[in-house]
C-alpha cells in the first residue's frame, strides 16, 4: 500500500497478523526512514554531548530540532542563509521540526493565546515574542526540515471537559491556516491529532485532520504526566482511526517500554529527550532493564554496559570506567552513555520491524516486555 506526492511516498510492506504492528518506509527529499523509528532529538540543532558523526555512527536515519529554540537563539534568518538546517549542521538525512507549540504553552503566565496566535515572553531575557500559524510556518520553512509539524494548541493534564474541547478546536482552525501558509512542495506538514483525555474529542480531532491530504499524521498531548496505562489506551484508541496508508508519529514518546506498547497499537515513528537526558543523569538502558551507572555494584565490573550492544561505548570500555568517568564529573561519561542509550533504541525498534516483517512481533513483545522495562 502506498501514499504518495511529488517528493514523498510512504509505502506500509506489512502488518503483523497477531498484533497490528506496522513496517514501512517513508521516502523523503533527503532519503528513506525505515519504520518503525526512533528520532534522536537535537532541540538546538546538535543532539546533546554528541557529534554528528556519533549519531549517524548509531544508526540514525531522521532527527528533530526545535524551531521554538532555534528561532529564539540561532535565528531562523540565519539557518536560512547557511542553506537551511541540513546546511548549517552539515547533517544529510532527514529532519523533523516541530512547531514551538509544546514550548510555547508550557510558559503558562508568560503566554496569552488568541484566536490570532500566541503572545509571549523568552524566559530568558524577558524579549517579547509573536507566532501564528502562519509565523510558525515561516520559521520552519526557513528552518528547511524535511517534515514541519502543525502550531496545535496543548492541553495540560489533567484538564476539563470544555478546556480540552476549546484547545482541539483552536487546533484545527490553525491547521488550516499551516496548509494555507505552507508553501515549500518539498516539505512536509503533519497535522496533530488533540482532545486530551476524551475519546470523543480524540476521534473528533483525528477526522478532522485526516480531512487534509497530508503526507503523515501525529498523535500529542500524551506523555505530559498520565499513567502508562492512560497513554496507551488513547494510543490504542486514536491510531487506527487515522489513515492506514501514512505513517503516524506519537509526538515526546521513546523508552523500550513505550517502544513495544506503542508499535503494537500501530505507531510508526517516535520521538524523545530521554535517551540523552537520562545518560548525563547516570542512567542506561539494557536488554535487562534500565540500570544506574554510579551504583556500587558497577565499581569493578569489566563487562559493556549492555553485552547485547555494538556501540562504541560498548564496544571500547567496561561499566567500571564509565562509572569512574561519571563519579569523577567528566563529560566523556554522558557522552558515551548518550551514543550507548541513542544506538540502543535505533537497534531496538529495528528489531521490532524485522519481527514486524516476519509476523514474529507478538512473540517479540512477549520476550522482551518483563525483562526490559525492569526498574
Amino acid at each position: 500500500m502506498t501514499c504518495q506526492n511529488n517528493y514523498f511516498s510512504y509505502e506500509l510492506l506489512h502488518v503483523d497478523k497477531n498484533t497490528g504492528a506496522r513496517a514501512g518506509i517513508l521516502h523523503t527529499p533527503h532519503g528513506d526512514i525505515e519504520t518503525p523509528i526512533f528520532m534522536p532529538v537535537g532541540t538546538n540543532s546538535s543532539v546533546k554531548m554528541l557529534t554528528n558523526y556519533d549519531v549517524e555512527q548509531a544508526g540514525a536515519q531522521i532527527i528533530l530540532a526545535n524551531s521554538y529554540h532555534l528561532y529564539l537563539k540561532a535565528g531562523t534568518k540565519l539557518i536560512k542563509q547557511f542553506g537551511g538546517i541540513h546546511g548549517w549542521m552539515n547533517w544529510n538525512k532527514p529532519v523533523l521540526t516541530d512547531s514551538g507549540g509544546f514550548q510555547v504553552f508550557s510558559l503558562a503566565n508568560l503566554r496569552k493565546i488568541t484566536e490570532d496566535g500566541v503572545s509571549f515572553r523568552n524566559p530568558k531575557d524577558g524579549s517579547k515574542h509573536f507566532i501564528s500559524p502562519e509565523i510558525s510556518m515561516e520559521i520552519q520553512e526557513d528552518i528547511g526540515a524535511d517534515i514541519m509539524m502543525a502550531f496545535d494548541v496543548c492541553s495540560p493534564y489533567p484538564c476539563t471537559y470544555d478546556e480540552a474541547k476549546k484547545a482541539m478546536e483552536q487546533t484545527h482552525r490553525w491547521l488550516e491556516r499551516c496548509f494555507k501558509a505552507k508553501s515549500n512542495p518539498k516539505q512536509a506538514l503533519f497535522p496533530i491529532v488533540q482532545g486530551a483525555f476524551f475519546d470523543d474529542l480524540r476521534k473528533e480531532s483525528a477526522s478532522v485532520i485526516s480531512s487534509f491530504d497530508a503526507v503523515g499524521y501525529a498523535i500529542g498531548g500524551l506523555s505530559v504526566g498520565e499513567t502508562k496505562d492512560i497513554m496507551n489506551h488513547f494510543v490504542e484508541f486514536t491510531a487506527p482511526l487515522l489513515p492506514e496508508n501514512k505513517p503516524r508519529y506519537l509526538m515526546g514518546v521513546g523508552t523500550p517500554e513505550d517502544l513495544l506498547d506503542c508499535i503494537k497499537r500501530g505507531i510508526d515513528m517516535f520521538d524523545c529527550v530521554l535517551p540523552t537526558r537520562n545518560a548525563r543523569h547516570g542512567s542506561f538502558f539494557t536488554h535487562n532493564g534500565k540500570k544506574i551507572i554510579k551504583n556500587k555494584e558497577f565499581e569493578a565490573d569489566a563487562e559493556p554496559l549492555d553485552e547485547l550492544c555494538n556501540c562504541y561505548a560498548c564496544k571500547n570500555h567496561s561499566k567500571a570506567y564509565i562509572r569512574h568517568l561519571f563519579r569523577c564529573g567528566e563529560g566523556t561519561a554522558a557522552a558515551l552513555m548518550s551514543i550507548h542509550n541513542i544506538k540502543f533504541l535505533l537497534d531496538f525498534a529495528k528489531a521490532c520491524r524485522n519481527a514486524i516483517l516476519n509476523d514474529e512481533f507478538e512473540r517479540f513483545y512477549n520476550d522482551n516486555y518483563y525483562k526490559i522495562v525492569q526498574k
